[in-house]
């Protein structure tokens, strides 16, 4: 799962969307996501990628009990994954962090430089 560079409007709408997912997750998974995560592109596929997995078991679109045993299981190395970083993620610190990330997307879905 990859944010749709090409388009900046959507490429901000994707991750406005990831960001809210990311909080859902942290919480009901307690996955040790840490401050920044939007600025590393293997933590921003990995929780898309387990976003997308979940939604599919909770809208009822896959109705698979080893499967969804599955991505519990794997839930660590997911949270492996997300260990690098020196902070935790707050939302509620981390949000004007995040908000301006998001407004610096230039057309290929990526922060400006300066």
């Amino acid at each position: 799962m990859r944010p749709p560079l090409e388009d900046p409007a959507l490429c901000r709408e994707w991750f406005e969307d990831l960001w809210l997912d990311v909080c859902r997750l942290r919480e009901r998974y307690r996955l040790p996501v840490r401050s920044r995560w939007w600025e590393s592109p293997l933590q921003v596929e990995a929780l898309a990628a387990l976003a997308a997995w979940v939604e599919r078991y909770d809208s009822g679109e896959w109705d698979d009990p080893p499967g969804k045993l599955a991505l519990l299981y794997d839930l660590e190395r997911v949270s492996a994954m997300l260990r690098n970083g020196n902070d935790p993620f707050y939302p509620e610190r981390d949000h004007a962090a995040f908000r301006e990330f998001v407004a610096a997307l230039n057309g290929q879905g990526v922060p400006e430089q300066g």
